[in-house]
């Protein structure tokens, strides 16, 4: 896009910082969960820790200051993911345990956003290319579109 400007969403330089920093902050710990993941126990987490721990439903009710009966919905809704967090928090403290959740992202955060300020891009450079071969002037669609997508990114705007 040699010489041209494209006007996109107001975004200062340190607020695209802060947003690159926190996607390579988030993905540290989301590499090693797409790498390895940990698929949940068929009877769930809770069932599988608390018979693991050798403790009865009765002992971990008490432990829970509930019934019995509710533990076993307890565990069916946690094995069913139809449990709350903070229920799941309450059990595993009742456990010796605390409750970790987390969002994986398929891929990586990076590829994610470029992926995005690409699409973004094409909406952009299209009424443009058009004119560009009006005026039967030069245009490298490919570089412009990369130029343009890595200006898009970490800015406002991207995802609307």
């Amino acid at each position: 896009m040699r010489n041209r400007c494209f006007c996109v969403g107001r975004t200062t330089r340190t607020e695209m910082m802060m947003t690159s920093r926190a996607r390579q902050a988030l993905e540290r710990d989301p590499v090693r969960h797409r790498q390895h993941p940990t698929p949940a126990p068929p009877r769930g987490w809770v069932r599988a820790i608390r018979d693991a721990l050798g403790t009865t439903t009765r002992e971990f009710a008490a432990r829970l200051g509930a019934t019995s009966s509710y533990v076993s919905t307890l565990e069916a809704n946690q094995a069913s993911a139809a449990i709350t967090l903070s229920t799941l928090q309450r059990a595993g403290a009742a456990l010796g345990c605390r409750a970790e959740y987390v969002l994986v992202p398929d891929r990586p955060l990076d590829d994610i956003v470029m992926e995005q300020a690409r699409r973004k891009a094409r909406e952009i450079l299209a009424p443009v290319g058009h004119t560009m071969a009006l005026e039967d002037q030069d245009v490298d669609p490919d570089e412009d579109l990369e130029t343009l997508a890595r200006d898009l990114v970490d800015r406002r705007g991207l995802w609307s």
